[in-house]
């Protein structure tokens, strides 16, 4: 992946480089058949071709197969032949532009352009992409011959000239001036035959084509099949950018998004990178209060690899960072990064390779009250749920009060008495209670632990403009991991949607929550307690525009994502994935599919309805914050 220096200042080798001589049959024709001279003589006026002049663009519009715009895209059928001088720098997905003529001379009933400049550029311009390229025989000639073979293979070189080069091409847009401001329509005309067609190279007509809003959240530069697009202005890339601002419509974050990328292919990295642009000093959201408010990012770390952002990126140099300030590009260090650390028995954490301020935490048994599918880790059918939460929780509560601990739970379900009180009185069977007991046991060094409750940090733990990681890479045990993991995340979530909070922080704070290996956490489980935890990211995902709430899920693992979480993402950043049923599940156009299995680190789809056009990416080369464990 080549470095920012791909932001240098020139011009981009476009594709408009043609020879400067016209093709002898090709060229005039646009890819036509033989005719007989006399007969052409007798029929049309023949044009002249001037040697001396210069093409403009790559080729033309061509009608040898047809030329049909349609609302169904089957049924479109829009070609263009391609100059000699042209065909080495055409690939599939560049895109292109061809101009519709003025139709002058029409009014007085004399043909097009009868007496005027006939093909004068109008104020609309067809953009639209490669989609297939082919060479075709432009003389009826068999070559696959000896002869044919032996002579090819003793020349030093390809002859083109007996061959035609076809780019099958997919209308993206028109584009057209309204009082001096470029917009974009669906495409409802259909171009004229010959139209010359040139490569896009204005950085506002590629935006307005694939409706790439100007400003917002920096996610990368566009590509097309591995490189960046170039245009011609400076610097000659073109950013693609997240829309952030309710003038343009809803924020995105709070709409949603997901990176999802197999092992290598960068997907930390390009989180990193993303996260880093929220946490930006002058990016605020306004809230119900008229406040303009940073937002706070919790993320979930199971790899221990964000409390790095704490610290700035040794290889980020000056010259560097020039060209991300003139992108308007955020790096550097967060400093008001902070690793909350549970405490989780006797495990310990020691990070070297951060310099982020620790702080240790633990879950108070309080918080199984509203969750009770906390200590439901072995999972509990829906008769032992019920008993759980109508009859034994409650119980509980009245007996030790709601700051009752874990251990004091388990005491109180080892009671003989009490087993076969609710037996008798037909409140909950001896066989469900003893269910329940056995599967709410083992939870004794999640809770309660010699640690400050979460409860008791909120302040601290969702700040405006702070970056709160938990880390969990040091806890053994997955089930451990996993409460810890839920009860966080359900606080943040339940506070957000409540009409009547406890902790007033994090209601009034515009909130991002993160969560690394997602598919951990949110996966399709038949259970009653994953049923649980998938409705409550539901409704936070489905009502997360309104609480100034955004979930950003990190996996290597989408299709293990239940489909409840998954329809409510918008904003889906696909880096390389090498598992076909993987792909399949995030759900990109087919046509971007086929790319992600080669995509080398760093390069991505993004598919962002309400952004933009299904594009292809590229990502920094370098770490806007630390990354790495040197």
């Amino acid at each position: 992946m080549s470095d920012l220096g791909d932001f240098t200042d020139h011009a981009a080798d476009g594709g408009d480089d043609s020879s400067g001589t016209a093709d002898s049959a090709d060229s005039s024709a646009g890819g036509g058949t033989e005719t007989n001279a006399a007969t052409a003589a007798d029929e049309f006026e023949s044009p002249a071709v001037d040697p001396q002049g210069e093409d403009i663009g790559i080729g033309t519009i061509c009608v040898s197969q047809g030329l049909r715009i349609a609302e169904d895209e089957d049924d479109t059928t829009l070609r263009a032949y391609v100059t000699r001088g042209n065909r080495s720098d055409i690939r599939i997905g560049t895109y292109l532009l061809a101009s519709y003529p003025e139709e002058t001379g029409q009014a007085t009933g004399s043909p097009a352009g009868g007496d005027g400049p006939a093909g004068a550029a109008s104020d609309e311009t067809l953009f639209c992409r490669i989609t297939g390229l082919e060479y075709a025989q432009q003389y009826h000639a068999d070559d696959a011959t000896e002869i044919h073979a032996r002579r090819a293979m003793r020349r030093d070189g390809i002859d083109e000239a007996d061959f035609k080069f076809i780019a099958s091409l997919e209308p993206v847009a028109v584009l057209y001036d309204d009082d001096g401001e470029l917009k974009r329509r669906m495409t409802d005309r259909v171009p004229k035959p010959q139209t010359v067609i040139r490569t896009a190279d204005d950085t506002e007509e590629i935006k307005t084509g694939l409706k790439i809003p100007e400003d917002g959240v920096f996610l990368g530069h566009l590509s097309v099949g591995g490189e960046k697009v170039r245009t011609a202005a400076s610097p000659p890339t073109i950013d693609y950018p997240l829309k952030d601002d309710y003038e343009a419509g809803d924020p995105l974050v709070f709409r949603h998004s997901l990176v999802a990328g197999g092992t290598g292919s960068g997907k930390t990295h390009a989180a990193k990178n993303v996260l880093r642009q929220y946490l930006a000093e002058d990016r605020t959201y306004p809230m119900d209060d008229g406040r303009d408010v940073q937002p706070a990012v919790v993320q979930f770390d199971p790899q221990d690899e964000y409390a790095q952002m704490h610290d700035d990126n040794p290889e980020l140099d000056d010259e560097f960072a020039r060209r991300l300030e003139r992108e308007n590009i955020a790096y550097g260090g967060v400093e008001k990064t902070t690793a909350f650390v549970p405490k989780v028995g006797d495990s310990s954490y020691a990070a070297g390779h951060h310099r982020a301020e620790q702080v240790a935490f633990t879950i108070p048994f309080s918080m199984v009250h509203e969750n009770p599918w906390l200590v439901a880790g072995s999972g509990l059918n829906d008769n032992q749920y019920g008993a759980l939460t109508s009859v034994l929780l409650p119980r509980f509560r009245d007996q030790y009060g709601p700051d009752g601990t874990y251990r004091e739970f388990t005491t109180f379900l080892d009671d003989p008495a009490l087993r076969e009180e609710l037996d008798e009185s037909g409140r909950v069977h001896e066989a469900t209670f003893d269910a329940v007991r056995r599967r709410v046991l083992g939870f004794g060094h999640v809770f309660d632990q010699d640690a400050r409750p979460i409860t008791d940090l909120i302040h601290e733990f969702v700040r405006p403009g702070g970056l709160s990681v938990v880390p969990t890479y040091h806890i053994n045990d997955s089930r451990a991991t996993e409460a810890v993991v839920l009860a966080l995340s359900s606080l943040l979530i339940d506070q957000k949607l409540s009409n009547d909070p406890t902790y007033d922080r994090i209601k009034e704070t515009p909130l991002i929550l993160g969560m690394d290996e997602a598919h951990n956490f949110l996966t399709d489980a038949d259970s009653v307690q994953a049923g649980k935890v998938i409705r409550k990211f539901t409704e936070a995902a489905k009502q997360g525009r309104k609480e100034r709430l955004g979930l950003f899920l990190i996996t290597q693992d989408p299709q293990d994502i239940d489909d409840a979480v998954f329809k409510q993402i918008n904003t889906t950043v696909v880096l390389n994935l090498g598992d076909e049923d993987a792909i399949k599940s995030v759900n990109i156009p087919s046509s971007l599919e086929s790319k992600v299995p080669y995509m080398e680190k760093g390069q991505m789809v993004v598919y962002s309805p309400d952004n933009s056009e299904p594009v292809e990416l590229i990502g920094l080369s370098k770490c806007l914050t630390r990354h790495g464990r040197d």
